[in-house]
């Protein structure tokens, strides 16, 4: 691709790296990125998104806590370690 008179070109070797990057890409996966490449941004931000529920955080509205101590022993107290806000 041209660039405007005097201006480096951005990338000079990327059409050589994705040429030599193509045989070991499936064509599948370069069907799957054109196509979510032709997606309007709005929709593709709402996909990169995944949902996961987390046991007690999300079974109440808010919770508020007087100190950040509170919140910490709250914490240790209610959440499985596997979500890993127990301390250190």
């Amino acid at each position: 691709m041209p660039t405007p008179e005097g201006q480096p070109e951005a990338f000079p070797d990327a059409e050589a790296h994705v040429a030599s990057a193509e045989p070991d890409i499936p064509q599948e996966w370069w069907d799957d990125f054109e196509a979510a490449a032709r997606r309007p941004l709005a929709l593709r931000i709402r996909y990169s998104f995944i949902h996961t529920y987390k046991p007690v955080l999300d079974d109440a509205r808010f919770r508020a806590f007087d100190t950040t101590e509170e919140y910490r022993q709250w914490c240790e107290e209610n959440l499985p370690e596997w979500l890993g806000y127990g301390r250190v």
